[in-house]
């Protein structure tokens, strides 16, 4: 499972206690996971259901779920390409706005995406893998055997849920089931190169979203003056060691037909009225080496004029001594890149503000609000554009 903190923010504002009255259908037991209409099979199965079930209902309305159907469609497409369409409706995509990367998808069929996962991936190749990675979790079913696992070795009285301490038990709970072992893991990554190698993706996508990831661990490691140690990580407790899985991902990848098709336009075309959000949301958690080194690795030497928005962001965000001029250039780029990008122009002028420079500063932000359609900070940017009264 791709996992950094399922049991953090959004698992405690979607995850609650099991509803007393979910109706469970007769089993089938011939039907695969991922047949329409699977029901489960035995008690322990129907249990974790009711906890599932429940946990969807209340994901529906959590404040964090994103609301784009547009959005929502064109990760199911990427699945659907992934891992056959046949099997891909047995899928329902949640997309929750938290800045980390993450997903899961849990045996009744939720999936959940976090919105840092979309600023992380590359390409519609990295994004099929980790899709397909979690399908594939789910296609095994990873999470009931866990669950039976948890069940064989506890002797709590109420497994289904009424557990002592509330919800904050409840989320030790999922996140113990939701926590794979390590050859759970290494089998949900084959599985997910051979849904990119048989569906036209990059396999070598596989590797390299790892290959970027730790790079990024390891850039923030560097600036806390501390060791990425894996062992010591809960992202990588439960997960191969990164080097070997770098390593046996791409060995793997060097043995599939070559190609290198990964939808890398489509994917930047779709999210690309995301990503001021998306950058908002990873500048606010204050990690700037971190940030610094995944806008890097995003641009690969070639800094478009999102990537150098972003880059402005950060810069501003941070405020040290230089930065405020570091941050005006970052804009100033990006604007020449690509005038129609309204947020540069909002960045430019309020660190022109930040510099004393009012005139072009409030220049700036009226241009930003005569170019962007959709301004929800339109009232108090309004108000900073005003000239003074003489």
């Amino acid at each position: 499972m791709i996992r950094q903190a399922m049991i953090g923010a959004i698992a405690i504002a979607a995850w609650t206690a099991p509803s007393a009255h979910a109706h469970i259908a007769p089993s089938a037991p011939q039907m695969m996971p991922t047949s329409i209409g699977y029901q489960p099979n035995d008690a322990v199965e129907k249990g974790l259901w009711l906890e599932m079930d429940e946990a969807e209902r209340q994901m529906r309305t959590s404040k964090f779920l994103v609301d784009d159907p547009e959005l929502i469609a064109y990760l199911q497409r990427v699945l659907c390409r992934a891992v056959g369409k046949d099997k891909c409706g047995a899928a329902r995509i949640y997309l929750m706005r938290t800045p980390h990367f993450n997903a899961a998808m849990a045996p009744n069929g939720m999936m959940i995406v976090w919105s840092g996962l979309l600023l992380r991936v590359r390409n519609e190749a990295e994004l099929a893998t980790v899709l397909g990675h979690e399908f594939s979790h789910f296609e095994k079913q990873h999470s009931l055997k866990s669950f039976r696992d948890i069940k064989a070795k506890s002797d709590a009285v109420a497994w289904l849920g009424f557990v002592p301490g509330g919800i904050f038990a409840q989320i030790g709970l999922m996140g113990s089931v939701f926590r794979f072992n390590r050859e759970m893991e290494k089998e949900a990554d084959m599985a997910a190169l051979e849904y990119l190698s048989s569906s036209g993706y990059d396999p070598m996508a596989a590797s390299q979203i790892w290959e970027q990831l730790r790079g990024e661990m390891e850039a923030q490691a560097k600036a806390d003056k501390s060791v990425a140690k894996e062992a010591e990580n809960d992202f990588f407790s439960s997960h191969p060691n990164t080097k070997d899985r770098m390593e046996y991902l791409r060995s793997a990848a060097k043995r599939k037909a070559p190609n290198n098709e990964n939808g890398a336009d489509r994917y930047r075309e779709t999210i690309a009225r995301w990503w001021p959000r998306l950058i908002e949301d990873q500048v606010k958690l204050g990690d700037f080496a971190s940030t610094e080194y995944l806008l890097a690795s995003l641009a690969r030497g070639q800094w478009t004029a999102d990537l150098l928005y972003g880059r402005g962001e950060l810069y501003r965000a941070r405020g040290k001594k230089g930065d405020f001029e570091a941050a005006e250039g970052f804009y100033r780029q990006a604007i020449k890149a690509d005038a129609k990008l309204a947020e540069s122009w909002r960045g430019l002028g309020l660190v022109l503000l930040r510099q004393g420079k009012a005139v072009e500063g409030r220049k700036m932000l009226r241009q930003y609000l005569t170019i962007s359609r959709v301004a929800g900070d339109k009232a108090i940017i309004g108000l900073m554009a005003q000239e003074p009264a003489k």
